[in-house]
C-alpha cells in the first residue's frame, strides 16, 4: 500500500544531508564536549560551530543560544526561569489561549507558585490583538509569551508589533517559534523578542534537540542543575550529534528557502481552493493569508463529530494526516481542540478539524492522489448538525 506523509507539522523526516552530518559524531567523533582530550576537543569544536550556525540563522550571537532536549523543555525554561528570576519585580505573566500545551501547562503550574496568569483571547482567525496586549500589561507584568505561529491552524502572529509593545513597556517577550522557524523569516534584531524557542524535528532535523535564544541581559534562572553546561542554564552532557544535525537542518532551510517556501505556499493555496470549491460545507480554520506556508486546516459542516473516523479512513488509504497537535494526543479525555474553541467554535466543531501539512519530501503527485481521495471519503461519513 502507498504511504503518503502529510503531517509535517507533527514531525518531519530526517533530511539525508542532516543524517550525513550527524554520523561522524555518532561513530568516530563521539567524545564528550567537556573532555580535554582530542575526542572532547573535536566534540567541543562541533558544538561551537553548530551554535554559531544556528545563531546566524536568527540574527543572534552564539552565546545567546542554549541547547535543550526539545521545544517543550525550552518553553518550560523560558517561562519558569524568567518567572523565578524576576519574581521580586512582579508576578504577572501574560499568554494567549492558543498556546501549545507545554506553555499553558507551565503557566498553570506557575499559578500554583504564586504567579498571576492572564490568558488573552484571540479572534476567529486565531490572532492576538496587539492593542489588547498593550492594555493588559501592568506595572507588575514581567513576561509575555505568545507563539509566533500556531501549530494547529497555522496563523502567524504580528511578532514585530508584539515585540514593540513589550519593549516599550519594559516587559520580556517570549515566542514559541517551533512551527515558524525555517518556514517564515525570523530575525531577532528586527523582531526584538527576548526569548525564542526552536526545535530540530520540525525542520527535517533529529528528534530530541531544541534550543532557546536568550537575549543578552535577560534575567533567567536555571531549572536543571548539574555540571554547569550551557552557561549553567541547562546542565546535561550535550547531544553533539543531534546538535550538529539541528544546525545543519537550520542552514539547509535557509539555503532552500527561496525554492521550497513558494512551492509549499502554492500547494497550500491549491489544496485549500480545491477543498472549499468541491466539498460542500468545507470551512477553512486560521487566517487565510497570514498563515504558515504548508498549513491546511479545514472542517466539514455537519461532519465534525466524525473527525477520528475521517483520519482513520484516510490512514487506511495510506494518507497520514492529523486533527491537530500530536502532543495533545497524550492528554485528557476532551477530544476538542483548545485552539479551535478559543477561536469561537463549539465543542463539536472543535473536534472535527482536518490538518494537512505537506513538506520538503512531498511530491505533487502525492497531493493529486490526496485530492482525488478526499471527497469520496468525506461523502461516506455520516452527517450530523453541529450548528443548531
Amino acid at each position: 500500500m502507498r504511504r503518503v506523509y502529510l503531517d509535517n507539522a507533527a514531525t518531519t523526516p530526517l533530511d539525508p544531508r542532516v543524517l550525513a552530518a550527524m554520523l561522524p559524531y555518532l561513530q568516530t567523533q563521539f567524545g564528550n564536549a567537556s573532555s580535554m582530550h582530542i575526542f572532547g576537543r573535536e566534540a567541543r569544536a562541533a558544538l561551537d560551530h553548530a551554535r554559531a550556525t544556528l545563531a546566524q540563522c536568527i540574527g543572534a550571537a552564539p552565546e545567546e543560544i542554549i541547547f535543550t532536549a526539545s521545544g517543550t523543555e525550552s518553553n518550560n525554561l523560558a517561562l519558569k526561569g524568567v518567572a523565578f528570576a524576576n519574581a521580586a519585580r512582579g508576578r504577572h505573566i501574560i499568554t494567549s489561549a492558543i498556546e501549545h500545551d507545554c506553555v499553558l501547562g507551565s503557566c498553570a503550574w506557575l499559578a500554583t507558585q504564586g504567579f498571576e496568569i492572564t490568558i488573552l483571547p484571540v479572534d476567529h482567525f486565531g490572532g492576538v490583538d496587539v492593542g489588547e496586549l498593550a492594555d493588559t500589561i501592568r506595572p507588575d507584568t514581567i513576561l509575555v509569551s505568545i507563539m509566533h505561529a500556531n501549530n494547529e491552524v497555522g496563523t502567524i502572529q504580528p511578532l514585530d508589533a508584539l515585540a514593540a509593545v513589550c519593549r516599550a513597556r519594559g516587559v520580556y517577550l517570549h515566542a514559541d517559534a517551533c512551527q515558524s522557524f525555517g518556514k517564515t523569516p525570523l530575525d531577532v534584531r528586527r523582531q526584538p523578542v527576548d526569548l525564542l524557542t526552536l526545535n530540530a524535528h520540525k525542520i527535517y532535523g533529529p528528534k530530541g534537540v531544541g534550543a532557546l535564544y536568550i537575549r543578552s541581559g535577560v534575567r533567567i534562572e536555571a531549572m536543571q542543575h548539574g555540571g554547569g553546561h550551557e552557561r549553567g542554564l541547562r546542565s546535561a552532557t550535550e547531544n553533539v550529534a543531534g546538535i550538529v544535525g539541528f544546525a545543519t537542518a537550520a542552514a539547509l532551510c535557509g539555503q532552500l528557502y527561496d525554492e521550497e517556501i513558494p512551492r509549499l505556499q502554492q500547494w497550500r493555496d491549491e489544496l485549500i481552493d480545491f477543498i472549499l470549491r468541491t466539498i460542500p460545507g468545507a470551512q477553512l480554520h486560521g487566517h487565510p493569508a497570514q498563515r504558515l506556508p504548508n498549513n491546511i486546516n479545514v472542517a466539514f459542516a455537519g461532519r465534525e463529530g466524525e473527525g477520528i473516523r475521517l483520519l482513520l479512513a484516510l490512514d487506511e488509504l495510506g494518507f497520514a494526516v492529523s486533527s491537530g497537535s500530536a502532543c495533545s494526543a497524550h492528554g485528557g479525555d476532551n477530544p476538542s481542540s483548545h485552539v479551535l474553541t478559543a477561536m469561537g467554535l463549539n465543542p463539536v466543531q472543535a473536534r472535527g478539524a482536518l490538518r494537512v501539512t505537506p513538506g520538503r519530501m512531498t511530491t505533487h503527485a502525492e497531493l493529486d492522489d490526496f485530492r482525488a481521495a478526499l471527497p469520496s471519503v468525506i461523502q461516506q461519513l455520516p452527517s450530523i448538525n453541529s450548528f443548531a
